[in-house]
Formats: structure tokens, sequence, C-alpha cells
């Protein structure tokens, strides 16, 4: 967004018809909390989500940096609970397996890991649920993770721990890779998704690649109530890219 303080750019999104801004989730948020809150105070824009931006990893091999990562979390859901964002977005781990093969107990590391993530969502969903928040997994296409790269695998962790804290963020850059049919995985886990992250094919805004965003009307239709998220390279002028995409995505919502 262009604009050199958040007040600005809030005041730029408004002109240009947009509801929501998502916020990176570096400590320097936590430090600018109250100028945030203030911003926000005074702008019809609302904070849609905190996207990432804590230390470690869930599913590191190292203990201490599993610890850092859930609580790193914690906290940004206490952000997101004051700044009235929906959640966190969470990518459980990128890259290759940390842990190591134990196929003697475990059919490959991706069970181990399953059963990681889940006593720590367990602990971390519980905060969210504490503070009203929401723990957003995003899975990712296999070119930046071996694990969680489709809706379903989120889905999966979500119904086995039956937490209100924990949900999906549905990425359609992503999905365009790893789903087999965005149309049939949006309406089939409709009711877990809180989030959605936008681009196109190439990762720009939509209409500069070949995705169909008329899939978004399953969305519609299913009563989604939450913001559509603009995660994407804007190719030209944000002054008059950022109205055209929003054009373009409301004609595909018609």
């Amino acid at each position: 967004m262009p604009g050199k303080e958040l007040t600005e750019k809030l005041r730029n999104l408004e002109a240009y018809g947009y509801d929501g801004i998502e916020l990176g989730g570096s400590a320097t948020l936590g430090e600018r909390l109250g100028e945030v809150k203030q911003a926000f105070s005074a702008s019809k824009v609302r904070a849609s989500a905190i996207c990432g931006g804590y230390p470690g990893d869930l599913l590191a091999i190292e203990r201490d940096r599993r610890v850092q990562a859930m609580e790193g979390i914690a906290q940004r859901l206490r952000w997101a609970s004051e700044i009235g964002a929906i959640g966190v977005i969470v990518v459980p781990t990128f890259g290759q397996p940390k842990v190591p093969n134990l196929s003697l107990l475990f059919e490959d590391e991706r069970e181990l890991e399953h059963r990681l993530l889940l006593e720590e969502l367990r602990t971390v969903g519980k905060t969210a649920e504490d503070v009203g928040s929401k723990v957003l997994l995003e899975p990712l296409n296999r070119y930046e993770t071996h694990f969680m790269n489709r809706l379903e695998q989120a889905a999966q962790v979500c119904d086995e721990l039956g937490s209100d804290g924990v949900k999906i963020m549905a990425d359609y850059f992503h999905m365009s890779i790893e789903e087999k049919d965005i149309v049939e995985s949006l309406k089939r886990f409709s009711g877990l998704i809180y989030h959605v992250h936008l681009a196109d094919s190439n990762r720009l805004t939509p209409g500069n690649g070949h995705t169909d965003f008329s899939s978004l009307k399953v969305l519609r239709d299913a009563g989604y109530g939450f913001y559509l998220s603009l995660e994407c390279g804007v190719p030209a002028d944000p002054a008059l890219e950022l109205p055209r995409t929003l054009r373009f995505l409301k004609s595909h919502l018609t």
C-alpha cells in the first residue's frame, strides 16, 4: 500500500474502496500497538488479519524453537484480538522436514510432524479461544513446504482438534498449484475457511494471469463473511491498479 504511515495507507485504501488491511506480524507491530489502534479508530478500514511474523518453527527439531513459535503465535493472537483482526496466519513449517525419520515408530516424518502439530495447536488453539481470535492455518504449495499443501490437510487438523480457535486460510496462488478443483475444495471446506489470500497465477493482482476468480461465488453462496486479502505483486501504479483490481473482483462476484 502506498503511504508513509499507517494513517496514510488507510486513507488511500478507503479512497480506493477497500474495507480492510492485513498487517505483518513482526515484533514492531507489538511495539506500535497503541499507534496502530489509534489509526484504526479514525478510519472506516479495519484490520483483517495478522500475517505470521513470529519467530521459531512449529516443526523444528529443537524444542526451544518450537516453544518460541508457540509463544510468538499466542502473543500475536492477543494483538489480533486487540485490533479486531480475525486472527493470525500460521504456516506450520517451511521447506523440508526437520525431524528425524523414525520409521520403526512412525510411517514417515509427516506422521510424527502431524502428531506434534496437533499437540502444539491444542495449546495455541486454547489461547485463541480465550482471547476471541483464530489460528489461520495456511497450506502452501509443494515448492515452499513439504507439509500441508492442500485445504483437506488443514481441514484434517481442524477436525481432529475440534477447536473453535483453529481454522483455515485459503490462498488462491497455492491452490492454483495444489488443488485438483478449486471450486470443489472451496465448497467442501467453506465452513472452516476464515480468511482468503488472492493472487493470480503469476502472483500478481487478480486479472493479470489466468486464474478463474468466478470461483469466489462458492464462498459468497456459502455465506462467507470474512476478508478477501490481496497478497501479490502490484505491476502498475497502485493508485490505478488497486481500484482496477477491486472492480475486477466485484465483477466476478455478481
